[in-house]
């Protein structure tokens, strides 16, 4: 490792490895989602403070000298190489933090990396990290290689059961995290992408298949746009509402309807990847629910009869000028995972769950995990929406 004092020096010699590849194509970076939690009492109680955390940031925004709230149990884990000589990291994919960190779990070491002295620490609702900036080549896929990226290097980290986080989110989310230039900002990967030339445009993309049998489900982070063998349908893209909260939350408004009936009109909340299941305004919850006949189970979902199943209607999500459905197979939690929920195997639950507000405000809805697996989505932080398309998933049944 270098001090800043080394960096002049350093420059006078190549850094081994390539330099960033320039391509016209986006960059496919394969990414799995777990369920790490042993039931569906740590699912719901991580899924209660992750809501409450949003809703506090959207009803207040950044508070006093906070740092971004950040989701670092949302179990998107990728696999990247740092340094030379080039050690592998498994981190979890932050879409709304801008900070790329290690040395949660591998410690971090490198011979190419130089100490810029920027101290910086992030408070997690799951946890912590507190350490160092340092600047050092990261390998995505296929040697793909982003030079003097600026890299978080822990020194101390709480709560985190893997190496760290690759930050994909706005890099204006980084602000405040900079101990000693609390004005500062550090770059997001799909920014150091994009300034580089890697990709085309700062955009990122997440597709999912839906969770079926087992516990690791797998899927593609898409940087730079969907690539063109994608069999997925038109990305239709609506603005981020500008909210205290939207250069964190990704807020957005949407209506819902239970087939022909309302549940909801149009209003605002967010699409948030980390909490597992879909939930929306205590109003529209309970009028779901009625209309399912759906009962109160001991796990804290709505459970249903297989009759009542038969004759559940599709989830109708109205956003911007497209219509999204979640079908009846989308609506339940698989029953191949029903031990994680203490469900027998033949028991039917609901994935839609209640937020503690009525509609009205301001933050109505969460289109969490089950949501996203359904749907090509996109983050696109430059210029301020996100986008949605239907894939070869969004209509499959899965039981």
């Amino acid at each position: 490792m270098f001090s800043v004092a080394s960096l002049l020096a350093l420059l006078a010699f190549s850094i081994t490895g390539s330099p960033v590849e320039v391509r016209n194509s986006p960059i496919t970076l394969p990414m799995t989602r777990r369920l790490p939690f042993s039931n569906v009492t740590d699912i719901l109680r991580h899924d209660r403070a992750r809501v409450a955390a949003l809703m506090e940031y959207s009803t207040h925004g950044r508070r006093g000298t906070n740092v971004p709230l950040t989701n670092m149990e949302s179990n998107y884990i990728v696999s990247v190489q740092i340094g030379y000589p080039p050690i592998t990291y498994n981190l979890v994919v932050d879409t709304y933090s801008a900070i790329t960190w290690v040395g949660a779990g591998t410690t971090y070491s490198s011979r190419s990396g130089v100490d810029l002295e920027k101290h910086v620490a992030v408070n997690y609702h799951f946890g912590s990290f507190l350490g160092t900036i340092f600047q050092d080549t990261l390998t995505l896929t296929n040697g793909l290689t982003v030079d003097w990226m600026q890299i978080g290097v822990a020194s101390t980290s709480r709560g985190f059961n893997c190496d760290g986080v690759l930050g994909i989110g706005p890099t204006v989310s980084s602000l405040g995290t900079l101990i000693n230039a609390p004005g500062g900002t550090i770059s997001s990967v799909t920014d150091y992408l994009f300034q580089q030339g890697a990709i085309l445009r700062p955009i990122v993309g997440i597709f999912f298949q839906p969770i079926v049998k087992d516990t690791v489900t797998y899927g593609e982070l898409y940087f730079g746009g969907a690539v063109p063998d994608m069999d997925i349908g038109i990305i239709h893209y609506t603005g981020v509402i500008p909210t205290p909260s939207s250069s964190l939350n990704w807020g957005i408004q949407q209506s819902i309807t239970y087939g022909p009936i309302e549940l909801m009109p149009l209003t605002v909340g967010v699409v948030e990847c980390g909490c597992t299941f879909l939930y929306i305004a205590a109003d529209a919850y309970a009028k779901y629910r009625a209309l399912t006949g759906g009962v109160s189970a001991a796990n804290g979902l709505i459970q249903i009869s297989i009759v009542q199943y038969a004759l559940l209607m599709n989830l109708e999500f109205n956003i911007g000028s497209h219509k999204y459905n979640l079908i009846p197979s989308a609506q339940i939690w698989p029953r191949s995972l029903n031990h994680v929920v203490f469900g027998n195997s033949d028991d039917i639950f609901l994935v839609v769950r209640s937020l503690p507000t009525r509609t009205g405000t301001g933050f109505d809805f969460i289109n969490g995990y089950v949501f996203v697996q359904r749907f090509y989505t996109v983050f696109d932080a430059r210029k301020n929406r996100i986008g949605f398309a239907e894939t070869s998933f969004t209509h499959t049944i899965t039981e």
